[in-house]
């Protein structure tokens, strides 16, 4: 049967435990990468494409490294890369292996942008490109992002006569029933205020002598008191 202090050193060392996690797990969440909601981008050979980056830090950052790579079936190498020394302080490239290759990022607005401009595309550029990042500041924490470029000799049009079609259909339904409840709202006012009108003239009319026409509830003339 375990002793009294053996319990009290499990408890110790499961809380010890416990308190370690959640010092680590707010930093091991705190740097975040990101290329944007597509996770595969189209660009048109010989045109440009912006391959785009942000990162995020609660913790924020100083001496935050970054670097692109591309990586294909056939190729790994380092695109870019760059130092961003503070909040402050716009990204700086410090090293950049294709002259095509312009970094466009930003820390303006607290944007955090490290995105790369990519111009003269060709198909040989087709493949996955990562967006790296470690900050000191976390001990060296890092986090990356992946995003698929395709080249394609024309970007397709999408046809939308469909869509639009449905869309007229629906407007015109909504806006028949809109004719319709208004045509409505004011044949139920026609009728309302002809009923008010009728009850009018039958209050008036009750009022009235119809002695002369003879008419029914018409008041009797009145005859002088017969003398004996």
């Amino acid at each position: 049967m375990p002793r009294a202090g053996d319990r009290g050193a499990v408890r110790a060392r499961w809380l010890g435990t416990g308190l370690l996690g959640l010092f680590l797990l707010p930093a091991s969440l705190s740097l975040e990468v990101s290329v944007g909601k597509a996770t595969t981008i189209y660009a048109v050979n010989g045109s440009e494409i912006l391959l785009p980056c942000t990162f995020s830090s609660c913790f924020g950052f100083y001496d935050l490294q970054f670097s692109w790579s591309y990586n294909s079936s056939d190729t790994f190498k380092i695109l870019i890369e760059g130092t961003v020394k503070n909040e402050k302080t716009d990204p700086k490239v410090k090293f950049k292996d294709d002259d095509r290759i312009t970094l466009e990022g930003t820390t303006k607005d607290k944007m955090n942008n490290i995105s790369i401009l990519l111009r003269n595309v060709d198909f040989s550029d087709m493949g996955k490109y990562t967006c790296h990042v470690k900050n000191p500041k976390e001990n060296n924490l890092q986090h990356q992002a992946t995003i698929l470029l395709r080249v394609v000799d024309k970007l397709e049009e999408v046809d939308n006569t469909l869509t639009l079609i449905i869309l007229a259909v629906v407007g015109g339904i909504i806006g028949l029933l809109i004719v319709i409840l208004l045509v409505k709202k004011f044949v139920a006012f026609i009728i309302k205020k002809t009923q008010e009108k009728k009850k009018e003239c039958l209050v008036s009319s009750s009022g009235n002598d119809n002695t002369e026409n003879g008419l029914p509830g018409s008041r009797a003339e009145e005859k002088p008191p017969t003398k004996v």
